[in-house]
């Protein structure tokens, strides 16, 4: 399975690809399954909070089930497309957003962000970045207000500028005030659809004020060489991508 030049462009301007269907629903009911029987065992609001940052049923990362939803739909090979090569992928991450009105003010929004940098529960020097996140909709997410991902578009490259000229390790600030403002586009879809993102693009989660969990699993996925060039790949969008990278580009690194 391969990237279309339409969608290879959509996700350089986006840094965004929505891949509908992708998975197939026996393999959706398959993780839904083990993934209910978690949820349903009884939690208190600080297992939530905890699970919010990392996981949600963490003992469930490496079953056979959930990184079947990367491995064996054809995410991973999409993965591998954009960016030229890609690590194994070994653990899955589950985010449910659960319903505000049964467990209220425990899962507050969360603001404009990138995963692994700067993060309020981790040391400000610190980083867990990667490349590439591919998120898998297990439930159905027809409605904002379900708890959905809002992400901006485009917000790739504006990041990259903002890690090059005015951020360093340390600071608190996760983005820049113009990309704070923003209000993102909500990620919509149903059980099956695959979300492929740029770990550089900014996004924001909503509460969940349906009476319904919001679950989703997500992979991350990092370029063989991202661990020992990470504040270089915050600086320059492609340098993870070079079937993208493009020469007559500004890359903003200093």
């Amino acid at each position: 399975m391969s990237l279309t030049a339409e969608e290879r462009a959509t996700f350089k301007r986006d840094g965004v690809l929505i891949r509908r269907g992708l998975v197939a629903a026996d393999q959706v009911r398959h993780a839904v399954d083990l993934i209910d029987e978690s949820y349903r065992k009884p939690m208190n609001p600080g297992d939530i909070a905890v699970y919010s940052q990392r996981t949600f049923a963490p003992e469930l990362g490496d079953r056979a089930e959930l990184l079947a939803l990367y491995t064996d739909t054809g995410a991973a090979e999409l993965a591998a497309d954009l960016l030229g090569d890609a690590d194994p992928v070994t653990t899955a991450q589950i985010q449910i957003r659960v319903p505000e009105g049964e467990f209220p003010g425990v899962q507050p929004e969360k603001a404009m962000h990138v995963d692994g940098v700067s993060c309020p529960h981790l040391d400000g020097r610190e980083l867990r970045t990667f490349s590439l996140i591919v998120g898998v909709v297990l439930s159905d997410i027809n409605d904002p207000t379900c708890g959905a991902l809002h992400y901006v578009p485009g917000g790739h490259v504006a990041m990259a500028r903002w890690f090059a000229g005015e951020w360093s390790l340390g600071m608190t600030e996760q983005v820049p005030p113009e990309i704070d403002r923003e209000q993102g586009v909500p990620f919509l879809g149903l059980p099956g659809d695959v979300l492929l993102m740029h770990h550089l693009v900014p996004h924001a989660v909503a509460q969940n004020l349906m009476p319904f969990p919001r679950v989703m699993a997500y992979f991350r996925v990092s370029h063989p060489d991202h661990a020992n060039r990470r504040l270089a790949a915050l600086r320059d969008p492609w340098l993870d991508y070079p079937p993208l990278a493009d020469t007559s580009a500004p890359t903003f690194r200093e």
